[in-house]
């Protein structure tokens, strides 16, 4: 199978594989970053070569940075602090954690950078960075509708702060203690639910130490010329996140088998593993890092799921902004479960590459399933899935994904529209789905 705009998918008996997927998207964009603004020559291996990563290397490059890549393996010489005026507005595509990260990073910085991406990027909401920017004494203006990018962002010196986040949100605490590294002071932003901490991981590989008390998480500002990161070797462990289709794949269908080697394991991205445990899913999990050497700071191992008939449950509060990613992919689980699966608190679905709560509602409608869509998340009836469909996509990977696995468990196929999307974040999504597809035809 190959990436093109629109892929039929048939159902699969059994799903068997043994897989190594491509390197975490999130630590992918950090580590460019970071790497950037170091002293010396860093070396990122494992480094997650989708479209989304890329353009944030294009756009460190752009800032100053030295880099160079074969395949994976990715070579960053830093700028030593603070990046350089790039020679125009920088692209970053389709990736929010992109525009996100590198707007608090360029908020410190002597001089405006304009930050712009692609028609999805570019109605996602940005107002969430404005305001705490703005406290800190950025100039930052927003020159999309709603409050959307195109964005300028920089020049103004910052102070530190200390902000209560309105939403759980890892893109915006990063946006803000990335801000705070060029900041007088002690920045201080109080979550109110964890979320991912790769940032703070990161940062403390490269020698900044980062404090965190329960929900607030602070680190001491360097001033106008930034900090004095610590250029070092860093490995990308698996993306759990692009794991997630195969090890809910297995999961649904009894007989079936997938193992996932070095994986990220990081306790604030494996929530669907406590989920899926929940409904009666066979899970086995084994840590070969801690992730105290050159993870990122990130723990690795291996995962083997095993299939069965799950069983419904409810999906809220302090675990959702740990699974946020891998909602769609659960509710394709919660399809094939016997019973009621409730999905609570995933307001922030709405404001994704599409608003995943109506396409993942649509998804699944399509094909027979009895879901019924709430502001904040829906409620789903199991049992069997009928197939027969044609799924668009939306433009987002995630729904596309979802929908190809929806196939393979499906009663017939299922054909999926709009599947360019895919490369965005998993390049070899199809040569794995066929891979574990390939036992049970």
């Amino acid at each position: 199978m190959t990436p093109v705009d629109s892929i039929t998918v048939s159902p699969c008996s059994h799903i068997i594989g043994d897989l190594r997927v491509p390197g975490d998207k999130s630590v992918s964009h950090r580590a460019a970053m970071l790497t950037a603004l170091a002293s010396g020559t860093s070396t990122i291996s494992g480094f997650l070569a989708s479209e989304d990563c890329l353009h944030t290397l294009a756009a460190v490059e752009a800032l100053g940075a030295g880099v160079e890549r074969d395949d994976t393996e990715v070579t960053v010489t830093g700028t030593g602090g603070t990046f350089h005026s790039a020679s125009g507005p920088i692209d970053l595509g389709n990736s929010g954690t992109g525009i996100r990260l590198l707007a608090g990073l360029l908020a410190g910085q002597s001089f405006e950078t304009e930050m712009t991406g692609d028609a999805s990027l570019c109605s996602r909401p940005m107002r969430r960075l404005k305001e705490p920017l703005e406290l800190m004494g950025a100039h930052i203006e927003l020159s999309g509708e709603q409050g959307t990018a195109p964005l300028r962002v920089g020049g103004n010196p910052l102070h530190a702060i200390t902000y209560p986040l309105p939403v759980a949100s890892a893109q915006v605490k990063s946006c803000v203690l990335l801000a705070g590294l060029y900041a007088d002071g002690l920045t201080t932003v109080i979550e109110p639910r964890p979320t991912r901490d790769h940032t703070e991981r990161l940062l403390r590989t490269m020698g900044v130490p980062v404090e965190v008390d329960g929900v607030c998480v602070s680190l001491e500002g360097y001033g106008i010329y930034g900090p004095q990161l610590d250029a070092c070797d860093i490995v990308v462990p698996g993306d759990f996140s692009s794991s997630a289709f195969w090890l809910v794949a297995a999961a649904c269908r009894p007989g079936s088998c997938v193992t996932i080697r070095e994986v990220g394991l990081n306790p604030r991205r494996t929530a669907l593993l406590d989920v899926l445990d929940r409904m009666g899913a066979g899970l086995s999990v084994t840590a070969t890092n801690q992730g105290d050497g050159g993870e990122a700071g990130e723990p690795i191992g291996l995962v083997t799921v095993s299939g069965t008939q799950l069983q419904g449950t409810v999906v809220e509060g302090d675990e959702i902004p740990n699974l946020i990613d891998e909602l769609p992919i659960l509710a394709v689980a919660a399809a094939m479960a016997r019973g009621v699966t409730v999905f609570r608190d995933a307001a922030e679905l709405r404001v994704k590459e599409s608003d995943r709560i109506k396409t993942t509602v649509a998804m699944l409608r399509a094909v027979g399933v009895q879901v019924e869509e709430a502001p904040d998340g829906m409620t789903i009836t199991g049992g069997t899935i009928g197939g027969g469909a044609r799924i668009d996509s939306q433009g987002d990977h995630r729904i596309a994904m979802s929908a190809a696995v929806l196939g393979l468990l499906a009663q017939s196929s299922v054909e999926v529209v709009n599947t360019a999307c895919i490369a965005t974040s998993y390049p070899q999504f199809w040569e794995h789905l066929k891979r574990v597809s390939s036992h049970g035809r």
